[in-house]
C-alpha cells in the first residue's frame, strides 16, 4: 500500500472515530421516573424494546470504536502491516477497505470465519441442514 493510500485510510478512520466518538451513547428510555411511580404496563413492552436497542446500538458503536482504534494504531506503529489479514497476511481489497478502514480480515479469512462459528452452533444457513 502506498503512502498516499495510507493517508487516505488514516483520514477515514480519524474522521470515522471522531464521528463515533461525538455520537456518544444513546440514552435508554425509564420503565419509570421515580421509585415509588406507578408501571404503565401498556407502554412497558415498548420501553423494554427500546431499552433493548439503545443498549445494542451502544455495544456496536463502542465494539466499532475500539477496532478504528486499533487500526490507527497499526497505522501509526507498523504502517506496513495495515491493510494485511491478520490470518493469511494477504492485501485486503481496497473496495473492502472502502467500506471499513478498520477491518482486520478479508473475505476469505473472514468466511471461514464466519463457516466455523456456524458450526459450533452459532449463525445456521440453509445448507446446513441437508
Amino acid at each position: 500500500m502506498s503512502p498516499d493510500d495510507r493517508a487516505h485510510f488514516e483520514a477515514r478512520l480519524t474522521a470515522l472515530r471522531d464521528a463515533l466518538r461525538s455520537a456518544g451513547t444513546i440514552e435508554a428510555p425509564k420503565i419509570r421516573d421515580d421509585a415509588v411511580g406507578k408501571v404503565d404496563d401498556d407502554t412497558t413492552p415498548l420501553t423494554e424494546m427500546l431499552q433493548v436497542i439503545a443498549s445494542s446500538r451502544n455495544r456496536q458503536h463502542a465494539q466499532v470504536l475500539r477496532r478504528v482504534e486499533a487500526a490507527l494504531h497499526t497505522l501509526h506503529r507498523e504502517p506496513e502491516d495495515y491493510g494485511l489479514c491478520v490470518e493469511c497476511d494477504e492485501p485486503i481489497k481496497r473496495g473492502r477497505l472502502e467500506l471499513m478502514p478498520y477491518v482486520e480480515l478479508c473475505v476469505r479469512c473472514q468466511s471461514a470465519q464466519e463457516d466455523g462459528a456456524a458450526q459450533r452452533g452459532g449463525r445456521r444457513h440453509l445448507t446446513d441442514y441437508d
